[in-house]
């Protein structure tokens, strides 16, 4: 988890110094409370990293003492062409599958009577939900206010299909993404099986097949 927080700290950075700048919708620039969004993000991140590093000092270890995945990143480089695919796939994905698998470990700390860690899952698990509301909020405002009016579902679906490998993999956390504005049309087509279900369509009778 520490590994994840210090990734975000330095994407919500990034998403502000490599996007605000140029960015434009209809030759405007973004409104100053996207940065006020993502200034905000960035310091909770840290503070999530700070409250993780510090425990695993105090626990005996330290950060770095075991090795790490870094596919958050890899996806942050897939998506530096492009905000909408920034937000769709950092924050609407990554993000929210934190939010899927984070009750899982509070669920283990407590069975622990872990009482000082778990403090600390739930105060990050509770933060995150609006970290990904922020990503929600900002790729909607994206696609209403763009040129050419986009449909924030079907534009998440073929991004996140084009600019993510595999699927999303449910059990989701339906309450918490909802909190965070992401009900199910967003998500449970993204699986493997709402992917399927895709691929066969029904015009006029006839049973087309077409490429997932």
């Amino acid at each position: 988890m520490a590994n994840i927080e210090l990734w975000a700290i330095d994407l919500s950075w990034d998403i502000l110094a490599r996007f605000v700048p140029h960015f434009r919708l209809q030759g405007k620039l973004l409104p100053k409370e996207f940065s006020d969004d993502f200034v905000r993000v960035a310091r909770e991140e840290t503070k999530h990293f700070r409250l993780l590093n510090d425990r695993l000092n105090n626990l005996g270890s330290h950060f770095g003492a075991l090795p790490v995945h870094n596919g958050l990143w890899e996806s942050a480089e897939t998506t530096n062409h492009s905000l909408l695919a920034r937000l769709a796939v950092v924050h609407m994905v990554h993000e929210a599958r934190g939010l899927d698998v984070q009750p899982v470990q509070i669920g283990k700390f407590e069975r622990q009577n872990d009482q000082e860690s778990l403090s600390i899952l739930q105060t990050v698990f509770t933060e995150e939900i609006t970290h990904v509301a922020a990503g929600m909020k900002w790729f909607n405002y994206i696609c209403e206010h763009s040129e050419t009016k986009l449909d924030p579902v079907k534009t998440f679906h073929e991004i996140v299909r084009k600019n993510f490998r595999g699927y999303l993999k449910p059990p989701f956390n339906t309450e918490a993404r909802s909190k965070a504005g992401m009900t199910p049309e967003w998500y449970e087509p993204l699986t493997k099986t709402g992917s399927a279900a895709k691929s066969v369509q029904v015009s006029a009778g006839v049973t087309v097949h077409q490429g997932s």
